[in-house]
């Protein structure tokens, strides 16, 4: 007879994200897995068959947990002001109970740039080019700029947001907000 699972998955993935969250993919052991889910590692194997198969599963819990913030941004027809918008919502998402300071997405996007983790690096290729799609979308509302000129400032806002997401780990608020007032007078 099969065992019944003794935890909730959504409340041992969050768990596991949090964790990833805070030190990486590589910075992450199976036993530190394992004490932070609350589970064994037979239940871990079991259900999520290795690292990258929670890892996966803590990515798609933390773009639930930015789903609005893209919801937002992607219904705005404020051109590059939703652009700026979305920069704020991405730093003010930190502050949220249950939150770390940076991006899991960023993070993980640095961490296997040069990595064969073909799955992972896959999901944020896809994850990178679907952004960089949003900023050429709204930096065409405002004025009409040729595909080159696009291209060029969707390329600085998707590393100023790379940039963002590092720096809103260790510096001031107000730091920040020079930072995006800064990048916007530029654009």
């Amino acid at each position: 007879m099969a065992r019944k699972k003794q935890y909730i998955e959504k409340d041992v993935i969050d768990k596991a994200m949090q964790l990833f969250w805070r030190n990486g993919y590589k910075n992450t052991s199976m036993q530190m897995l394992e004490k932070e889910m609350g589970i064994n590692k037979f239940s871990i194997y079991a259900r999520f068959g290795n690292k990258q198969g929670i890892f996966l599963e803590s990515l798609k819990c933390y773009k639930g947990r930015i789903s609005t913030i893209f919801k937002n941004f992607k219904q705005s027809q404020k051109g590059r002001m939703a652009i700026k918008d979305f920069f704020y919502d991405s730093v003010a998402i930190c502050s949220k109970e249950g939150h770390h300071k940076g991006c899991l997405i960023t993070t993980t996007y640095m961490e296997f740039s040069e990595s064969e983790d073909d799955v992972i690096n896959n999901q944020m290729t896809e994850f990178i080019h679907q952004l960089k799609e949003l900023f050429i979308e709204k930096l065409r509302i405002d004025t009409p700029k040729n595909e080159e000129t696009l291209l060029r400032e969707a390329n600085f806002l998707l590393l100023a947001k790379h940039g963002l997401a590092a720096a809103s780990r260790v510096n001031s608020k107000q730091e920040i907000e020079d930072y995006i007032e800064t990048t916007f007078k530029h654009i």
